[in-house]
């Protein structure tokens, strides 16, 4: 797959005169493209998709990258398929409708598969730490917001039905399946809440004074749990929140439903906000989820974010 973009490359030299400079710049990038094709197996440019690039897009925010950054990418990759179209090695341009996020937004930093299982591959003994456990998969499970599950209460919970509604933004109320990993946490948990909780406390997290956890203890026994697991960045609840969106993002590809998930009013394409059901949503939610998957990962289409919104 290389040899079309040296040819790519020097065609910018010679004939369009593009300095030096710019000429590295797009061999940097589409070099980049290059190796993601290799590592997820697709063997020809004429076989990448707009679904593959808008997974693309989501590695490199993943990776860090700002909407500016990723924009250069996106416009290296339409221009060289200009090329491949010329040379008839392409049928059409994949990267054509494809725009990146804007950089005002760029999620902050999130952890990776590998470092959310460190943390949470425990076997507590402990009732506090079990409840904080059941916390912690709950919002990872789930992507809630901080206040979200501090808000929680007994009649919020379905674990049998693996659901769980919550009040977000705006009052606004949606019902969220949740991953198995997580049921079986707060099910442990459920079990030593009992003899903690006040008579009468429907709070689902208490505190040892029996009373509903406070926003701001959750995030001090969630930095401490990082410290305690050995984690190389500080916890804060919105990096579970943002790690959820990511993974989910990576795996299904349906940007859509990801944002129905997290309860967000604004998603800001370029095209009409679609509501999708909750069966919908919890089939990719099955599908997607690292930590609630029940059968093989398949791709979903998604719709994406304009350069100008995210």
């Amino acid at each position: 797959m290389a040899a079309p973009v040296v040819a790519f490359v020097r065609h910018l030299a010679t004939e369009k005169r593009h300095s030096p400079r710019t000429c590295d710049h797009y061999q940097r990038d589409l070099d980049r493209l290059v190796d993601w094709l290799i590592e997820v197996d697709i063997p020809a440019w004429s076989e990448l998709t707009i679904h593959d690039i808008r997974r693309y897009v989501a590695r490199l925010s993943r990776d860090g990258l700002s909407g500016r950054s990723i924009a250069r990418h996106l416009s290296a990759i339409r221009r060289f398929y200009q090329f491949l179209l010329r040379e008839g090695l392409a049928r059409d341009n994949p990267a054509l409708d494809v725009r990146a996020p804007k950089s005002g937004r760029r999620l902050p930093k999130v952890a990776d598969v590998d470092q959310i299982s460190q943390l949470l591959d425990i076997n507590p003994d402990d009732p506090l730490e079990i409840r904080d456990l059941a916390m912690f998969e709950l919002m990872y499970s789930s992507g809630l917001r901080l206040a979200e599950l501090a808000s929680l209460s007994l009649p919020a919970l379905d674990l049998k039905g693996r659901e769980v509604r919550v009040l977000g933004k705006g009052n606004k109320e949606r019902i969220l399946p949740v991953g198995g990993k997580a049921v079986a946490a707060l099910n442990q948990w459920l079990a030593h809440r009992t003899a903690m909780a006040n008579e009468g406390e429907t709070a689902v997290f208490v505190s040892q004074r029996g009373g509903r956890l406070s926003q701001r203890s959750i995030q001090a026994r969630l930095a401490r749990w990082g410290m305690v697991q050995g984690a190389d960045q500080r916890l804060h609840p919105h990096l579970l929140r943002h790690s959820f969106a990511s993974h989910m993002l990576e795996s299904s590809g349906d940007l859509r439903a990801v944002q129905e998930l997290l309860g967000h009013a604004d998603i800001a394409t370029t095209q009409v906000y679609t509501h999708l059901d909750f069966q919908h949503l919890a089939r990719v939610y099955d599908q997607s989820h690292p930590r609630a998957r029940r059968r093989s990962t398949n791709h979903i289409n998604r719709n994406d974010n304009d350069h100008t919104g995210s």
